[in-house]
Formats: structure tokens, sequence, C-alpha cells
């Protein structure tokens, strides 16, 4: 344990906390154009207050120029650290957001969660919750921006690793709850941050990776988990409970690359859901690694056109089956048959 607290840069204190050291460079909101800037990928943006019991925020990101009018897709998005580390205002998830903004085109909320170990599981997905809530309170008028432009029809929860896992944990919970007028459309889970006891093909074969080594994995679940849980509790491994409210869960996208540790259990969760009846876009890609939209702009140009394809063309249903454009080869596809898009629907 102690080499992973090394690899994570952090150091445990007597009481149970942490002290992150090197801390991530962080960035203020921009809420105000800069006239000197003339990129197409700024977006505008503002923090709002989400619960201030628990000290949590959302950052919310808009394109820069809006037609009058237009009304965008609303995406709750939950920044990745393994439930342990980074911020929405770390510089690196400020400008994804700024960026999906911008490109999609989108409003973003980026949700300022509590983490762990002073605040174990599940007090993020408590916040992301909240962020649920807020969501349905703005349908009836609230921030500007947001009524302004929002689709209430089409919000979308999206999340990187730990995020990813969110997503999933929250949308479970929604299904419980009138949000009405506002509707989840999808879920999008970019590499999400599962585990489990049983060790998978993948973990072994990049036991040392440079970015998720399993050791770090596995401190992160003990500093995240409740107190006495191991890595089979359900928060960790999705496989554990769920039963069958999870086929009632929207339309999802799971992404993983096959130079990540996690992507064998990214594999699992994506067919687990096909099999409760959830309609999912697998997207599997060779290459890459954890994390790798970070460092990578290439990797993120195409994550950001194959979320966009997703948030304007939705999986279509004829006679109860469901068929999804991909936008790379003018396809329709149903599982993995690939059918021509000249198809009557």
């Amino acid at each position: 344990m102690e080499d992973a607290y090394k690899f994570l840069n952090l150091s445990p204190n007597s009481d149970g906390s942490l002290t992150r050291l090197n801390q991530v460079p962080t960035l203020p909101a921009s809420p105000e154009s800069d006239p000197d800037d003339d990129s197409p990928t700024v977006a505008l943006s503002r923090d709002v207050q989400l619960n201030p019991a628990n000290n949590t925020f959302i950052r919310i990101f808009r394109p820069r120029s809006i037609p009058p009018g237009t009304k965008l897709p609303l995406v709750v998005y939950f920044h990745g650290g393994g439930f342990v580390l980074l911020s929405a205002t770390s510089f690196f998830f400020h400008q994804s957001c700024n960026s999906m903004a911008a490109r999609f085109p989108a409003l973003i909320a980026s949700v300022e969660y509590r983490l762990a170990p002073e605040h174990r599981l599940p007090a993020a997905y408590d916040d992301a919750m909240d962020a649920v809530a807020w969501v349905k309170a703005q349908a009836s008028g609230g921030d500007p921006w947001v009524e302004e432009y929002a689709d209430f029809s089409r919000v979308f929860l999206m999340g990187s690793s730990a995020g990813g896992n969110m997503v999933y944990r929250a949308a479970l919970r929604a299904l419980d709850l009138d949000i009405r007028p506002a509707k989840i459309a999808g879920l999008i889970m970019n590499q999400p941050f599962f585990g489990g006891v049983r060790r998978t093909e993948s973990e072994l074969k990049h036991l040392d990776d440079k970015v998720c080594p399993l050791h770090a994995a596995d401190l992160l679940w003990s500093l995240a988990l409740p107190e006495g849980a191991d890595r089979g509790h359900e928060y960790c491994d999705a496989s554990a409970a769920g039963g069958e409210k999870i086929g009632r869960l929207p339309a999802s996208v799971v992404r993983g690359y096959s130079g990540d540790p996690l992507v064998d259990r990214q594999k699992e969760f994506a067919k687990m859901l096909e099999t409760r009846g959830v309609h999912v876009v697998k997207q599997f890609i060779d290459g890459g690694h954890h994390g790798v939209e970070i460092f990578d702009p290439k990797f993120a140009d195409a994550l950001y056109d194959d979320i966009t394809f997703f948030f304007f063309f939705p999986p279509l249903e004829k006679n109860g089956l469901f068929f999804f454009l991909n936008h790379k080869n003018y396809t329709l596809r149903k599982g993995e048959n690939l059918v021509r898009t000249n198809m009557k629907l």
C-alpha cells in the first residue's frame, strides 16, 4: 500500500483524512467573453451553488454564441479521479467541459462532489442525486443560462472513470424518482471505474500500468468504499446488485480502450447491461489507456465526435428492436450485425 500512496501522491493522516500532494492546477470559471479570443472552442462558464451544507457546486458551461431560440442538450458531467482525487475545477476537466460545450454544442453541468476518504461512498452518489434534483428544479426556472437554453427532454448523464461509475449509480437511483418535466435521455460512461475481488485478464496483463496500476486502483477502492467493505461491494462490482430495474435504464454508451487495465470489466459491464435489456452503444477502441483523452487531443476529438452523434441521433426503434446509427460507416447496427442505412424504418 505504501507504494500505491506514493504513486498517487497521497499521504495518509492519523484522523483518516489525506494530504493530497502535488495538487493539479485549477482554473476559475469564465462567465464573460474575452473580446480578443475568437477561438471556436471557447465557451463561457460560471459556478452555481448545489448543496451549501456539503460545499458542493456546479460549474455550468455554455457555447459562447447561441442563436436565439436554440435549445441544447443538458449534460450533467461527473469528473474522474477514483473518488479520491481531483475536482471539477482541475484544469484538464475544465478545458474538456469547455471544449464539449462548444463542440457538441450543449450545456455542461460539471459537478463538484465530495471526495473520499473524508466522505466515503455513497457521499459522491448523494451529491450526484443533488445534481439530478437541481436539474428538475431548473426546469421550473432558475439559472438564466439553463432556463433559456436547456432542452429538458434531452438530459444526459456523462462521466469518465469514477464519474462513469457515478453515472450508473445515479441513473439507477433516478429510476425511482419523478423528475418531470426533465427526462434523462441517455447515459455516457467513458472508461467507467469498476472493480471486484476476482482479477480480470486485462488487469493482470497491465498489472504495472503507468496510469492505472492495479495496486493504485486497489488503494482507491479501499479509501472510497464504506468502512469494512471489500471490492465485492456493489459500488465497486457492478454485477453484485441492481436487479430488474437495470433494464429500465435509458440508452447507454459504454466506452473503453484496449490499453486500459479496466477494459475487461467495462466489457463485462456493457454485456451485463445488454443482458438486462438496456440498449447499449459499445465503443471499445484499440490502443489508448485509462484517461487517454486528457493527454491526447486525437482521442479527445474522437470521443467528442462519437458522443455528439449519440446526442443528436439516438437509438431508433422498430418492432421492439433498437438500432444504432454509426456515423463513421453510415450503417445501422443491431447488436454486432451491420445493416445498410437504406433500410426502411
